[in-house]
């Protein structure tokens, strides 16, 4: 796995989420953690659960990630950290790199949509750490699982104790840990899937090149960009559905599931939305305009390995079907 992932210390563990959990205890984040409200709730639910404040920040609107001058203009004194997202495999800006450290804040990199794509540096080596996961929905998976990724040895000895209870041999506990290990089941299967994996990720992109050429004359459609920073995993392909297209996102998300066809708006509604999060500092609708606009639009077509180009093909077909 760390040969793969380009990384010197890997530490397995059950699910994305405990590895969340395992990163932030490893680096003592304390107080207000600055994240993006334009990701899976896991990422702020592991700060609240341990006790932390996720502080929202606008993203960008190219990359869909954090936004880096929005970052910095939301540090404040009780600022303890920054927790990114590289949202559907698509690096962050390096500037967010630059400003942990001229700030001096520790940066846990929430990498859940990495693997597979490769980039200069690995993408899973930014930051102090940074946390994967292989749940059954991604490009890699072991049914469930996650991965926290060490900047060095002792460091990874520390994730490997709080994974295992804090036990550091047969008789001596010497912290406070969870069960968040990998079983062995999870183990086999990715190994077998690692020997699968640049298969499937060809097999997608080659779906991902048919949706661009299907979809880009479709008025008010809009597909990825390609990043410059890295090469694609293709374990998503958002569309951003703008007004010119009839009914709407939510229109087109109606019409594909009466067609059958299992879109998802991802990531909608933004996490700042949910009841837990709507008083955290900068939810406020007024500070986070692109996610909210971004959130209205998104809507990820189906994309895995094993689809037919009849299935493909219908799926195109639906979207540039007039309502």
């Amino acid at each position: 796995m760390a040969e793969r992932l380009g990384v010197g210390h890997v530490s397995l563990t059950g699910n994305g989420t405990l590895a969340l959990m395992l990163a932030i205890r490893a680096l003592d984040l304390r107080g207000e953690i600055i994240t993006t409200p334009f990701s899976f709730v896991a990422t702020s639910h592991a700060l609240r659960w341990a006790g932390l404040t996720p502080v929202f920040a606008d993203i960008d609107p190219v990359s869909l990630n954090l936004d880096p001058a929005a970052a910095e203009a939301a540090i404040t004194p009780r600022t303890g950290g920054l927790l990114p997202v590289h949202v559907y495999g698509r690096p962050c800006a390096l500037a967010l790199d630059e400003l942990a450290r001229a700030r001096g804040l520790p940066l846990l990199y929430d990498a859940a949509h990495v693997f597979g794509a490769r980039a200069t540096p690995a993408l899973a080596g930014r930051g102090d750490m940074a946390v994967l996961s292989f749940h059954a929905t991604k490009v890699f998976h072991t049914f469930e699982g996650g991965a926290v990724v060490s900047p060095d040895a002792e460091t990874k000895r520390r994730v490997d104790r709080l994974r295992n209870f804090g036990f550091a041999s047969e008789t001596e506990v010497v912290d406070v840990g969870i069960n968040a290990k990998m079983n062995e089941l999870q183990a086999a299967f990715g190994l077998l899937h690692l020997d699968r994996l640049d298969a499937a990720i060809a097999a997608r992109a080659a779906i991902a090149a048919a949706y661009r050429a299907g979809l880009a004359d479709v008025p008010g459609i809009a597909c990825p960009t390609p990043s410059a920073l890295a090469t694609d995993n293709h374990g998503y392909f958002p569309i951003r559905v703008g007004v010119d297209h009839p009914g709407g996102r939510d229109g087109l998300y109606r019409r594909l599931r009466e067609a059958g066809i299992l879109a998802r708006r991802y990531f909608h509604p933004l996490i700042s939305d949910f009841p837990m999060y709507r008083d955290a500092p900068g939810a406020q609708p007024d500070n986070l305009p692109v996610a909210r606009r971004v959130a209205a639009e998104i809507l990820c077509l189906p994309i895995f390995p094993d689809m037919t180009a009849a299935d493909r093909d219908r799926i195109i077909e639906v979207v540039r079907r007039p309502a």
